[in-house]
């Protein structure tokens, strides 16, 4: 294994910041571990971050110590019951490649999911979700290393603890567990999600899992930029969960606020709040929200990544201000060498 020094990501994170990592490798197989752990055993002050495609992180600033590239690679079927097809996928496989993949081998489940940027192996970091589908709805296990001690671990989806946005290994026990592959479980007989954001009537033809990507492709590029013209990590902020009495009392000064009344709460829309703020399609220098979707941060060129996380703050700040709820972003915020927490 090759560890360089003084490494550009700039084509690693989809912002397009021009960050360096004082040393950066990539791992293809997880036997390269040894090298890493060498290399901490050298260097026991500087932390060590593995990265995906950079497509849920933010750096704040330069990276003090080792960045390693996850390059994982495999996609398998690996059986089949009379309820479900079993496909394994490595870490380092492109998200919405794979899903592509499983459609073109006759197989559904994932297409909701299509055109997510990232890895699959930071898929279930995050639980990521879109269109009425989440990961935790087809996933099966997780497959884990933990980096530190070399124990390996399958885990169950219970296992998971996914949440909205959230896991187990984003949470609870960050920075611990190095995800190795993921294996799904994709229906025999598919259930199809139509009824959101206008799902159906993008659909052209036969209602089918290829229709669903294809629609579901159409209308994410239509709403969001695409990070090779425009940096960007899609949205910034999870939907907040408010309590009803809360809820209730904001619909009170605001009878256009949308709720989905969920178990735990209500959920409102992170990009109504900050649209109302007049955030949207705002510029402080080349740090600046999206002109057709308040939630996305972009990087209209130059703008470093403390420029985009104080936009960030000054959002997070003016919506608890007007309306009392505290942001959460999404992406990881890495600030001298470590994640930023918010929860």
């Amino acid at each position: 294994m090759n560890i360089r020094e003084h490494y550009s990501l700039r084509a690693l994170n989809t912002f397009g910041l021009e960050v360096k990592a004082r040393y950066f490798c990539t791992l293809a197989t997880l036997g390269g571990l040894r090298t890493v752990w060498q290399w901490q055993q050298q260097h026991p002050n500087l932390p060590v971050l593995f990265l995906g495609g950079g497509s849920n992180m933010l750096f704040v600033e330069d990276f003090p110590g080792l960045v390693v590239q996850i390059k994982l690679m495999e996609r398998t079927i690996i059986g089949s019951d009379s309820e479900y097809t079993y496909v394994k996928a490595g870490a380092g496989e492109n998200w919405h490649q794979f899903v592509r993949w499983t459609i073109d081998q006759g197989l559904a489940g994932l297409e909701n999911l299509s055109l997510i940027p990232g890895t699959v192996g930071a898929a279930p970091m995050q639980n990521i979700g879109a269109y009425g589908v989440e990961l935790k709805d087809h996933a099966y296990e997780v497959f884990a290393v933990d980096w530190k001690t070399a124990e390996m671990r399958h885990f169950s989806v219970a296992e998971c603890g996914f949440g909205y946005r959230n896991s187990r290994f984003k949470s609870l026990e960050p920075n611990r567990w190095l995800i190795a592959s993921v294996t799904f479980q994709l229906p025999t007989k598919p259930t199809w999600h139509l009824d959101y954001a206008g799902v159906k009537e993008h659909i052209q033809g036969e209602v089918n899992a290829r229709s669903i990507s294809d629609a579901i492709i159409a209308i994410r590029q239509s709403k969001l930029p695409d990070p090779a013209q425009l940096g960007n990590a899609g949205s910034f902020f999870k939907n907040p969960m408010i309590s009803d009495e809360h809820y209730q009392a904001l619909r009170e000064q605001y009878p256009q606020l949308n709720g989905w009344i969920l178990e735990e709460g209500v959920k409102v829309s992170a990009g109504w709040l900050i649209d109302h703020c007049g955030w949207k399609g705002k510029r402080i220098g080349d740090a600046g929200t999206y002109d057709q979707h308040a939630l996305v941060l972009v990087n209209h060129g130059q703008a470093t990544g403390a420029q985009i996380w104080q936009l960030a703050l000054d959002i997070m700040d003016s919506v608890e201000q007007r309306f009392g709820i505290r942001l959460v972003p999404e992406p990881h915020i890495i600030s001298g060498g470590a994640l930023v927490q918010y929860s």
